[in-house]
């Protein structure tokens, strides 16, 4: 539920960017400046949540980010400028950093306890609430302004997470510490050696790779089919909404693809279809084209991120997953300002290629964590 739920606010704030961008009277660049603000946010979040994790507990954090969320999605509708967007994007990406992190730090521990690869199933729920999000936010774009659609969304986290959260707390104890974090177990080093260092950062920018592109259509896709397509609000909202609808199909087949194909041609296939998807998508000279286009990088890049992160974490435990998800959360928040300012000293659509490349990347250093690993 937690998955669905940053999933499901994340989309409807970033289906209202074209909107906020209006009201804001934001050039691409400006706009990519004010995005930074919840790379930033997210960023030094991400940093300090693994301490407040061991101290607090991975579920009680979790649930703290729920509410911190859900409550700062209404501001960004409030503001006049570029400038104080940012500001107040600096909380939001504080809250989803730290609500990711926390959340894929219980997540590992369900993984552990199940010893079943199911990382992608969890990662499927975000893909799932992102598409409802979406799809919300393409129905009400008409109808509703932005300032009413995301304060109307502060009211649907504060309650789910309301009926969820004591459920997550009351059941802490089943799950942490896991047995490698205990006294008892003086077997497993708390340091990384070197070669484990290097592999475990190799995993986290296949990770950063692929999240580079789901950050980036998630904030610039609808612009892209709004803006150089013509497309109208609700299907330049349903270019995200099919972009997680696929993500979330790719996931939900995720555990039966890496128990069939196992990691690395699981990783470097969908790298592969990632690729020409969003070159597809990025260069199509219609709507309906760039949104195949969309749904193939949203199948190509469903699992990458979930084989990264557990198999950084297989070779380091808990520590490895830290690392690869904190690089891979800093692609996803990194890759919008990015485009932006790329967009405007080429072209967005063009801007948009560089998921492409890094789609590509991704695959080929999946094959590098082949040899490395000798998997």
């Amino acid at each position: 539920m937690f998955f669905a739920l940053d999933g499901f606010l994340f989309a409807g704030w970033v289906v209202r960017i074209p909107a906020i961008k209006h009201q804001t009277g934001a050039t691409a660049s400006t706009l990519g400046l004010a995005l930074l603000g919840v790379s930033a946010g997210a960023v030094v979040t991400m940093m300090l949540t693994g301490r407040l994790c061991r101290r607090y507990g991975s579920h009680a954090v979790t649930v703290v980010c729920g509410v911190l969320l859900s409550l700062s999605i209404a501001l960004p509708a409030q503001m006049g400028s570029a400038l104080t967007l940012g500001l107040v994007l600096l909380l939001f990406g504080a809250a989803y950093g730290g609500m990711n992190v926390a959340m894929n730090s219980a997540a590992v521990d369900l993984v552990t306890a199940l010893r079943r690869p199911v990382m992608p199933s969890f990662h499927a729920a975000f893909s799932l609430g992102g598409m409802a999000g979406a799809g919300l936010g393409g129905l009400v774009a008409g109808s509703l302004s932005p300032s009413a659609h995301l304060f109307a969304l502060t009211g649907v986290g504060l309650l789910v997470t309301a009926v969820t959260g004591p459920v997550l707390l009351s059941s802490r104890a089943a799950v942490t510490p896991p047995p490698e974090r205990s006294a008892g177990s003086p077997e497993k080093p708390q340091r990384m050696s070197a070669r484990a260092r290097r592999i475990v950062v190799l995993f986290g920018v296949i990770a950063l790779c692929t999240a580079y592109g789901e950050g980036a259509l998630a904030e610039w896709g609808a612009l892209h089919l709004s803006q150089d397509l013509d497309a109208n609000a609700g299907l330049a909202a349903a270019g995200y909404s099919l972009f997680a609808l696929a993500m979330a199909i790719g996931r939900l087949s995720g555990t039966t693809l890496l128990e069939r194909f196992g990691q690395t041609r699981t990783l470097v296939t969908g790298g592969v279809i990632a690729a020409a998807g969003m070159l597809l998508g990025a260069l199509a000279p219609t709507v309906w084209l760039a949104l195949l286009g969309f749904a193939a990088a949203g199948l190509g890049l469903a699992n990458i991120f979930p084989v990264a992160v557990g198999r950084a974490g297989a070779l380091a435990g808990p520590s490895g997953v830290a690392a690869a998800s904190t690089l891979g959360y800093g692609g996803m928040l990194l890759g919008p300002p990015v485009i932006g300012f790329l967009a405007d000293w080429i072209s967005l659509p063009v801007a948009l290629v560089t998921v492409t490349v890094l789609a590509a990347t991704a695959a080929v250093l999946g094959y590098t964590a082949r040899n490395a690993t000798n998997t």
